[in-house]
């Protein structure tokens, strides 16, 4: 039993209690038998209408923390919770910095949390409930999710063909949907219709950037990963392409005809160097050193920069090619990057009479490639560096032209072996007769 509760101090606590109390994070009751104001809150006996530690508060080394004896979640294991106090925009808090053993909670840990916490550097319980719950209450479409991918991935390579495929293929579909609305049935119903008319790496493409967003979702708190996985199509899309002698030659005759200034040089580049579309595009004179007889390849598809030789007919074009105002080695319009020359390119590889599915660039790319591996004098690790091949499995396709060199000096040897025992035999029998 209590001794009974003066009366005017009844008043006093009732009156406080009954008002929202902002500057606590633990439930505040009506009814207190006992309190004391000041930097912290003394202990408090069990009162109707809230929870409040029942086991004495112990002080620690470190100034606002403190922990209360209590037991661990799911036994009766002794465990330490520690709390932090401190004072923010004028307001006293107190609120939960962890548990000993579940979140490997020590005093130094819950007074670095109450130091990031007093900065702003890290947001109070409080906060981090409010700013839980609005963003429970924003309904993260996926409109709302690729507006925010944009935002966090501004120089993201790639970024203006995601957004095509987003715009022509997933907002039909997904706009106003939340990931947590999507079936598997959704998914299928995009694939097939993609399939009509799509290629199975475009279908890919569209799937694998609707995972994309859902990943980014997911790892911003702002969606629940799906509950099934997105199957992917497979893609059987390695092409090497290849050039015969002869149509080499009409090739560089049709580059020789065409007055386009850009055009056909950049085609010679790309066999020359094996460099691809977008490295051509992106090429500065600055980035070519004449002296140690280097090309460099700033921000390259497989990475980090690279570089590359600078061989002798790389170096010859170069040199004879004309120089503008402009800093890049084929500019586009008022000398800004180049970002489109297909027209071009496609009018000299119809001239030249090549195969309708050749790249006029990428493909030429590929015959550089496979002109030095069927030399025999090229090993696979050295492609790999010439091409910036991020993994040798891309080089490996190559490997075919490279085993048919070796296959057939393999069968030279045969053959000169061959010569010399029938030259040795026919000695032995002029000799015995």
């Amino acid at each position: 039993s209590l001794p009974p509760f003066p009366s005017i101090y009844l008043n006093v606590v009732n009156s406080i209690c009954y008002k929202p109390h902002t500057a606590l994070d633990i439930p505040v009751c009506p009814l207190i038998y006992s309190f004391r104001v000041g930097e912290m809150l003394g202990q408090l006996l069990p009162c109707k209408g809230g929870k409040v530690p029942r086991n004495p508060r112990v002080k620690t080394k470190y100034p606002g923390i403190y922990f209360v004896d209590s037991s661990a979640v799911g036994s009766s294991k002794p465990e330490r919770v520690y709390y932090v106090l401190y004072r923010k925009d004028g307001k006293l808090i107190e609120e939960k910095a962890g548990r000993q053993f579940q979140d490997n909670m020590t005093p130094a840990k819950a007074a670095q949390i109450r130091v990031q916490r007093i900065q702003g550097d890290l947001p109070s319980n409080r906060e981090r409930r409010e700013e839980q719950q609005a963003t429970e209450q924003i309904a993260w479409t996926f409109e709302r999710l690729w507006s925010e991918y944009k935002k966090a991935r501004p120089r993201l390579k790639g970024i203006r063909k995601d957004e095509n495929r987003y715009l022509k293929h997933l907002k039909p579909h997904l706009a106003t949907k939340e990931p947590r609305d999507l079936s598997p049935f959704d998914i299928d119903r995009i694939r097939i219709s993609l399939a009509r008319t799509k290629k199975p790496a475009t279908v890919k493409n569209v799937l694998e950037l609707l995972r994309r967003l859902i990943n980014f979702g997911v790892n911003k708190r702002l969606c629940d990963p799906l509950p099934f996985k997105i199957e992917m199509p497979r893609v059987h899309n390695l092409k090497t392409e290849d050039l015969a002698p002869e149509q080499l030659a009409r090739l560089f005759q049709a580059i020789e005809a065409d007055p386009h200034a850009q055009a056909g040089p950049m085609m010679k580049m790309a066999l020359f160097t094996g460099l691809r579309r977008g490295e051509l595009f992106k090429l500065k004179w600055e980035h070519i050193d004449f002296d140690r007889e280097f090309i460099s390849i700033v921000d390259p598809k497989g990475g980090p920069d690279e570089k590359i030789p600078l061989n002798d007919m790389a170096r010859a074009l170069l040199e004879s090619h004309p120089r503008t105002e402009s800093p890049y080695v084929f500019p586009g319009r008022g000398g800004r990057q180049r970002t489109d020359i297909n027209k071009h390119v496609n009018n000299i590889k119809q001239k030249a009479g090549l195969p309708k599915d050749f790249r006029p660039l990428h493909g030429l790319r590929h015959v550089y490639a496979s002109i030095l591996a069927s030399s025999g004098q090229v090993d696979l690790y050295t492609l790999q560096k010439l091409l910036t091949h991020k993994s040798p499995l891309m080089t490996q396709r190559y490997a075919h032209l490279r085993d048919e060199t070796l296959r057939r000096a393999s069968n030279l040897a045969g053959d000169l072996i061959q010569e010399t025992i029938k030259g040795t035999e026919i000695k032995g029998k002029k000799k015995n007769s």
